[in-house]
């Protein structure tokens, strides 16, 4: 194919590019330092404090006879009727107190869905789903209200970290979807006003366990 000089000129200059590797002018800024270094605070109080500013609402239990409690305190304290749960882990360790109000059917038609996760960000206040775990895809979208049932052993600082879990744990067989959800959704599109609930869950719980 002829191209005209004005390319060709073009081209021999991209093709000589090339055919020069260029030294990396900030080496430190490809990911080989890390960005955010954690404080002394403990990762609990660091992710309590960034979810509560999103608009979270964290528990803290100190045990799981505690997160029975205040679960059903709160599916009860709420009148939630219909409570859409897959995951039976998550069954077991609330208890059956509210057994008559979890269904498996119509998320859509929910009061609230509940799932685990894969990791939590203290940095950020975020929640790491997959499409491997935390119930799938939809579960913790679709509902107008998400609870999230966590462990502390589940606390990472940043993002890179739970990056760099999730890599050893799935190795080569990484889940379609990863997803870091950072409080309710919320967007201010239509003209610069903040509305909350619009794509996603418009209130966000997080009972985070000790152990």
């Amino acid at each position: 194919m002829k191209f005209s000089p004005s390319k060709e000129s073009i081209l021999k200059k991209i093709r000589k590019a090339l055919s020069h590797s260029t030294p990396l002018p900030f080496p430190q800024s490809e990911g080989n330092q890390p960005i955010f270094h954690p404080v002394s605070e403990d990762l609990e109080v660091i992710f309590a404090e960034q979810f509560n500013g999103l608009g979270g609402r964290f528990i803290f239990c100190v045990n799981r006879q505690e997160l029975a409690f205040q679960f059903n305190s709160l599916i009860k304290k709420s009148d939630w009727q219909k409570v859409y749960c897959v995951e039976d882990k998550i069954r077991e360790l609330v208890g059956n107190s509210a057994e008559e109000r979890f269904t498996e059917k119509d998320l859509a038609d929910c009061d609230v869905s509940v799932t685990s996760c894969e990791y939590l960000v203290a940095r950020t206040g975020s929640i790491v789903m997959t499409a491997a775990g935390s119930s799938g895809r939809t579960t913790s979208v679709y509902a107008p209200i998400h609870i999230c049932i966590a462990f502390t052993s589940q606390l990472v600082y940043d993002v890179k970290d739970a990056l760099v879990l999730m890599n050893k744990r799935y190795k080569d067989d990484l889940p379609s979807l990863i997803t870091f959800a950072t409080g309710p959704s919320r967007t201010a599109d239509i003209e610069k006003t903040l509305v909350v609930g619009v794509h996603g869950p418009k209130e966000v719980y997080c009972f985070l366990v000790d152990a």
